[in-house]
């Protein structure tokens, strides 16, 4: 993580387009891979398991997370058992409540409490922080996943929610901090700056990642350029 100036976060490819996840798992500054039933759906994808399990072909040796969709508990943990033998480095993302608002703890800690690495999934508050927190202690290690961009899209800061948030989880080393939904490069830098642990990305953001540091007279000096050259092939007069 050298090259892109990075100390703790580490970043995580968020997608579920096949070829581009292999292309990235090439690059060795990404740590892992998430996707969800949305990404997998936009992406034209399917066969749910025919999917994950190409995607696990060609990846072992980092963390996936692959996500349930049942919204019954029972459903739930047999989704999650079933995705979970998959693959030694399968997480299992599940839902901090179902759809109609209640908490999947009971689940979780089964689920945990019997060695399956879960990755709690779309966490935006303190209280459900903490009560995820509670949890997952004492279980297998695991990940929190906190949506700070759909935070930020709300119009406040998620960066004081993330500081608490490592706050809570410090006293349990076998959990990590997952910034989601990020909204710009900036995010990656204050996950990195904060000491969040992981990072989501998606693959248009990815691109974006080698501006990281980049001096602003040089790329102010490109954007110059970039004008002049757009109005030149345009052919516009005055």
């Amino acid at each position: 993580m050298t090259d892109l100036g990075l100390e703790t976060v580490k970043i995580f490819a968020d997608g579920a387009n096949l070829q581009a996840l292999l292309e990235l798992a090439e690059q060795p500054h990404i740590s892992g891979f998430t996707t969800n039933p949305t990404l997998m759906r936009q992406s034209g994808v399917s066969d749910y398991e025919g999917f994950a399990r190409k995607l696990l072909e060609h990846i072992s040796d980092r963390p996936i997370s692959f996500e349930v969709f049942a919204d019954e508990p029972d459903e739930m943990l047999r989704q999650a058992r079933l995705i979970a033998s998959w693959g030694s480095n399968v997480y299992v993302k599940i839902p901090v409540t179902d759809t109609r608002g209640n908490s999947t703890a009971a689940v979780v800690r089964e689920l945990t409490g019997s060695g399956v690495h879960v990755n709690v999934t779309a966490l935006m508050t303190l209280s459900q922080v903490e009560a995820v927190t509670a949890t997952l202690a004492g279980g297998c290690p695991a990940v929190i996943s906190v949506f700070a961009g759909r935070v930020a899209d709300t119009g406040r800061d998620p960066v004081p929610l993330m500081r608490a948030a490592l706050q809570t989880i410090a006293p349990y080393p076998g959990l990590e901090l997952l910034w989601a939904s990020p909204r710009e490069i900036l995010n990656v830098r204050q996950a990195d700056l904060l000491g969040v642990h992981i990072i989501t990305v998606t693959h248009d953001l990815l691109k974006k990642l080698p501006l990281l540091g980049r001096d602003l007279d040089a790329f102010s000096l490109e954007t110059v350029r970039m004008f002049h050259d757009d109005a030149v092939t345009a052919g516009y007069l005055l």
